[in-house]
């Protein structure tokens, strides 16, 4: 249901520390302060906010997804595994083509009403109904749902694709009740404030102001309330100035990047700050393949043999990040799916600008007088999308900048904030991206399907780019109908081989699961010894669960 960005373990903004008063953003609010009945997040800072918790929107604020609206389950990419959530248990038959689900029957809305087996069927049927929501494609592959009782739903695929179906019926599409949004009319362009925010998830929302909103509680909820009473999420308009707070102890829990981590932040608060930054997804420089000069696949090479993928890690990503593979698999996290007879060049990624121009002299480019290769009057010129506040990343589009420049490829980066970013790279199904060159995430799941299949696949849920290759789809249809690990190996062997070659996306590192935590006033964290599941703040559903579990220190 919702944009990937929200439901993956995505990428959190990132920043070099400033421990000054002039470092504060404009948006960070120094009053804001952690005890033990409030619990103060910063999955990353993203400015003021509006006043959104829709869950079908791509700018809905943190937090509402899974603290407000849930998922039947929710599958964990870190550690695999299950939680049960508003269903109880599910089973495939019929080849893989029926899913029947048993839903949890102690679920109550915040307004008192039970949840029902009527509520999962109408949002299912409200996706249908309005395609520009089902942002995940899954009537693409369901043909129907129908209720089987209170508690039971049935959903008939049109061909078996297990994995699609666990990671993003049951996984990834939150339920909203049929009795309050029946009559609301088009769920893309309603405005649900936060007084209109009903769930069945553990918190309620309880006030809202741009600069900071919060969540308290909900005694009914079906799992038992919540020990966390409030939780806040204050308003910061750039990592500096979260990073700044976090140090001094006014965060509880953030996703960000902090350069030398240790001094800046362990030493300021030994005994409670912590942070572990456990293997997350790469990050890539998507084209947008409308672009007939993008499109060609020399220059796309050119691009990627120009860039010092070393210098954006070690500058860049402060050493914390992975160098990538031209698979795009997350190495050694997937070493195991790496296919055996791929060449050399498909498995490693070097920096060679001589390459580069070759490529483009010899498919008709030439410098201009501007000292830009160009070809029919058209320069290699392109503007490069990236996150305004995601310093890591802004410093990235620097450096490539600075590395396309040496070749004879013009780059102007354009910083937008979030929001706006969003709008650009995925504003919806069949409307097309605004941008030349965009530095995303990549969508991670329990097997590289999850990002091959929305990166890559022509009905992806985050090909951006526009690729379209028949024989990905096939190989990634194929890997969907069964559960042979021999058969799925061979399948995305084949995608493999196509990413590695044609770069229809481009690694340019590999990311990690920001994560930091201070333990001060509660208890119960995900620790490195004890990784219990996804720790980011950025990844929803995971992030509610982890609330649900926390207890205060006193």
């Amino acid at each position: 249901m919702m944009r990937k960005k929200l439901l993956m373990s995505a990428v959190a903004a990132s920043s070099a520390l400033t421990l000054t008063l002039s470092g504060l953003g404009a948006t960070a609010y120094a009053a804001t302060s952690s005890s033990s009945s409030t619990l103060t997040i910063v999955p990353s800072p993203n400015g003021n906010f509006s006043d959104n918790f829709n869950p079908f929107s791509p700018g809905v604020n943190d937090g509402t997804l899974g603290n407000v609206y849930e998922t039947m389950f929710y599958f964990d990419n870190v550690t695999g595994k299950q939680w049960n959530l508003l269903g109880k248990s599910f089973k495939f038959t019929n080849g893989g083509k029926t899913l029947t689900v048993n839903l949890q029957n102690k679920a109550k809305w915040t307004d008192g009403q039970p949840f029902t087996s009527a509520d999962v069927v109408f949002t299912f049927d409200l996706m249908k109904k309005y395609p520009a929501i089902d942002t995940n494609g899954v009537w693409q592959q369901l043909s129907s749902v129908t209720a089987h009782g209170k508690y039971q739903v049935v959903f008939q695929f049109k061909a078996p694709n297990i994995p699609f179906a666990q990671q993003y019926v049951l996984g990834s599409t939150y339920i909203v009740p049929k009795h309050e949004w029946q009559s609301l009319g088009n769920p893309a362009k309603l405005k649900i404030t936060y007084q209109k925010a009903i769930g069945t998830g553990p918190f309620k929302l309880s006030s809202f102001s741009p600069q900071d909103y919060t969540f308290t509680a909900n005694k009914d909820y079906y799992n038992g309330a919540p020990k966390v009473q409030t939780i806040s999420y204050p308003a910061y308009s750039s990592n500096q100035a979260a990073d700044l707070a976090l140090a001094s102890g006014q965060i509880d829990w953030s996703g960000i990047d902090i350069p030398d981590i240790e001094t800046t932040y362990v030493k300021q608060d030994p005994a409670h700050n912590h942070y572990y930054f456990p293997a997350g997804s790469p990050v890539e420089l998507y084209p947008n393949l409308s672009n007939p000069i993008l499109a060609e696949q020399p220059v796309r090479e050119a691009i990627s043999d120009a860039i010092d993928r070393k210098t954006i890690q070690t500058k860049g990503e402060t050493n914390y990040s992975l160098l990538p593979v031209p698979t795009s698999l997350d190495i050694p996290a997937q070493k195991s799916w790496l296919a055996p007879n791929l060449p050399a060049s498909d498995k490693t990624f070097t920096t060679n600008d001589a390459k580069a121009i070759k490529l483009l002299e010899q498919v008709g480019f030439k410098k201009d007088s501007n000292g830009i290769f160009a070809k029919n009057g058209k320069e290699l010129s392109f503007q490069l999308l990236t996150v305004s506040g995601w310093s890591d990343w802004d410093e990235d589009a620097l450096l490539i900048e600075q590395d396309l420049k040496k070749i004879g490829i013009k780059i102007t980066v354009q910083q937008e904030q979030y929001s706006a970013y969003y709008n650009l790279v995925d504003p919806g199904k069949g409307v097309k991206p605004h941008f030349d060159l965009a530095l995303s995430w990549t969508n991670s799941g329990p097997t590289p399907y999850t990002m091959y299949y929305d990166m890559l696949d022509s009905n992806g849920n985050y090909n951006i780019e526009g690729y379209k290759n028949s024989t990905v789809d096939a190989a990634l249809n194929a890997f969907a109908k069964t559960t042979n690990l021999a058969q799925q190996k061979a399948d995305l062997a084949k995608v493999e081989k196509i990413a590695a070659e044609q770069l229809p996306v481009i690694p340019i590192f590999d990311g990690e699961i920001w994560y930091e935590y201070n333990d001060a006033h509660f208890t119960g964290w995900p620790t490195k010894s004890n990784l219990w599941i996804n720790p980011a703040p950025y990844t929803f559903q995971a992030a509610a669960i982890i609330l649900d579990h926390l207890k205060p220190v006193n």
